[in-house]
């Protein structure tokens, strides 16, 4: 059987941290594409890319993120969403990518917010599919202090519960898969990190003065963020996508995969 990517495990240090990250990977001609994934998904959440005529021969690397998925990290305490950043330089260093392309969602759009500010001249687009830019993108990861719990596990078990039962598209889905994708040590780093960087990080200020061509993406069903409008008025690309809510690769990936094909094919 012909395969469309290549599964690796790639050995990196990051601040002294012992990572075996997980990856997905293409060569290819043109400028790569790195996918960062959300809290409590996968790097499978972009392998359907690779099998997308819109992208034949385009490279990319999609990996999990310490904490999620096939990632081993040897200390579960020391991440954040800075040491994510430090973790996306590391991988792209790895796979030899000095120019590329930009996709996040969620967390992974918080972290490569973080690294599009920290590296702009480096970063070809930026597509944020619901990323962290404002303290009301917080309704997960907020969670951490509105329902505080000691115990890592009781934490994440009760999370389950209440993303499942959720008044959104996909999170029924997305529960399911929690106790299988993250662990439950990363959670409290992982979102304490990203509520402190959304309340006072100035996330906005960082995401519209990126010189790169910027779409935000979001499900309709969270057409009434606050920010949308403000985003529109300073040059960014808003991207809907119907019959969704937060994880449009779960509810409407055909439509997202379009709009991601249509800003490419203006670079």
């Amino acid at each position: 059987m012909s395969q469309a990517f290549e599964r690796t495990i790639r050995h990196i240090d990051v601040e002294g941290v012992d990572l075996r990250v997980a990856s997905l990977s293409r060569g290819g001609d043109g400028a790569p594409i790195l996918f960062l994934h959300g809290f409590g998904s996968t790097k499978e959440d972009y392998a359907d890319m690779a099998r997308d005529s819109a992208f034949a021969g385009r490279p990319f690397l999609a990996y999990d993120a310490p904490g999620c998925g096939e990632t081993v990290c040897s200390d579960l305490s020391h991440i954040s969403v800075p040491f994510l950043m430090e973790t996306a330089l590391a991988m792209l260093d790895s796979a030899g990518f000095e120019r590329f392309h930009l996709i996040g969602h969620s967390m992974g759009g918080l972290t490569a917010l973080m690294l599009a500010d920290a590296d702009p001249d480096r970063v070809l687009s930026f597509i944020n599919i619901e990323g962290n830019i404002a303290p009301e993108d917080c309704f997960l990861s907020r969670q951490i202090h509105d329902y505080p719990a000691n115990d890592p596990e009781r934490f994440l078990d009760d999370f389950i519960e209440r993303t499942r039962h959720a008044p959104a598209l996909a999170s029924a889905l997305y529960a399911v898969g929690l106790r299988h994708k993250v662990r439950a040590g990363a959670v409290r780093p992982i979102f304490t990190s990203m509520v402190d960087l959304s309340d006072n990080g100035g996330l906005m200020d960082k995401f519209l003065g990126l010189p790169c061509s910027k779409m935000f993406m979001y499900g309709v069903e969270n057409a009434h963020l606050s920010y949308l409008n403000h985003l529109e008025a300073n040059g960014v690309t808003l991207a809907g996508i119907s019959d969704s809510n937060h994880w449009p690769m779960y509810s409407n990936p055909p439509e997202m995969w379009r709009r991601i094909a249509a800003l490419h094919a203006g670079e």
